[in-house]
């Protein structure tokens, strides 16, 4: 594979506080800073349970998880390394000017090989990220689902026996609906940083012209995402450089695709930064560019926790499928669908 994560050691030292580990990369400090930094922005219309303190720390946690699953053998790893970047051209193509664009993507993750081999490029360098955090919103959203259906039919069951299941139930899908949520936050987290969306992924391509005279060191993004992170990031900077929520006309495939333009659009200057020596401890500038980067990550994460809290009421989940919409006004017994007609 053409990428390679470097393992760094990373802690935060912040507002909320964390252990001290080594793991992989945006790295863990700045994983767990988009996570939490997310869910203490999260407003009072989200279930309560995923709004406390303790969700906070565990969704910072949890968002390092993609990392952790490296190195299972295959399929494993091909399915999921390649899941935390896509490769763009300066004009956002995927790879090469022969790749498919960011904005008009096959609905299919095999349509997208499919349209990589047509190109003349290797797969297995795009990258996947697109899907991944599609994916992740998707599953975010049946999780939020759920969490609706059960809270109703709890609060309204007479038999004790199926409240007591239903509260059992509510009670490990409130943990599933955390671990979801860290891994969509690790996908939106690596979608804000800049060598996680282009060709330029570590130092500028070398078979690409450089005419700004960039570097081409094969240590620039660990040196960006890892170490220098940890030293230079704090929780509450974080939170104050979070931009306001936009939440209108959402479209989940016009949004991923903005979201990583916006991202590919901060390659160069991050790349001008670094020549400028932007990035050495006593200049402001390298931390400030890293600050607004985790800022990002942590309000586009914020944003899509809220619109897949908001879907969620509008589907149907179970079998024999019921309309959550339904159960939360009293109109359908969820029974059958949670507990299985079997």
């Amino acid at each position: 594979m053409k990428r390679a994560h470097l393992i760094l050691a990373a802690a935060v030292s912040a507002v909320v506080l964390f252990p001290a580990v080594h793991a992989l990369s945006w790295g863990s400090t700045g994983h767990r800073l988009v996570g939490a930094a997310a869910v203490r922005s999260l407003p009072d219309e989200l279930p309560a349970f995923v709004r406390t303190p303790q969700a906070a720390a565990e969704v910072g946690e949890l968002s390092r998880e993609p990392d952790r699953w490296k190195g299972a053998g295959q399929p494993h790893d091909r399915e999921r390394d390649t899941a935390h970047f896509v490769d763009m051209t300066d004009d956002g193509r995927v790879m090469v000017a022969a790749g498919p664009h960011i904005r008009e993507l096959p609905e299919l993750k095999w349509q997208y090989d499919a349209a990589l081999i047509q190109a003349g490029t290797d797969v297995n360098a795009a990258g996947y990220l697109p899907y991944a955090i599609m994916d992740a919103w998707q599953q975010l959203v049946r999780d939020f689902a759920y969490i609706r259906v059960l809270n109703a039919a709890a609060a309204r069951e007479t038999d004790p026996e199926r409240a007591a299941w239903y509260r059992e139930d509510l009670k490990r899908r409130e943990a599933l609906t955390l671990r979801d949520l860290g891994v969509l936050s690790h996908y939106v987290g690596d979608a804000a940083q800049p060598h996680h969306t282009t060709i330029h992924y570590n130092g500028w391509d070398r078979d690409t012209p450089n005419p700004e005279g960039f570097t081409t060191s094969r240590q620039t993004h660990g040196m960006f995402e890892g170490a220098f992170v940890q030293r230079t990031q704090r929780l509450d900077a974080i939170e104050a450089a979070m931009p306001a929520s936009r939440l209108e006309g959402f479209d989940l495939r016009a949004r991923t695709a903005d979201y990583l333009l916006a991202t590919l659009g901060q390659v160069t200057p991050f790349y001008r930064l670094e020549k400028s020596g932007g990035f050495r401890d006593d200049d402001p500038r390298g931390a400030a560019f890293a600050t607004e980067r985790l800022a990002a990550g942590a309000a586009e994460l914020r944003d899509l926790t809220i619109l897949a809290w908001r879907a969620s009421a509008e589907v149907s989940v179970g079998w024999p499928a019921v309309k959550v919409a339904e159960v939360e006004a009293g109109s359908a017994d969820p029974w059958l669908a949670m507990i299985g007609e079997d």
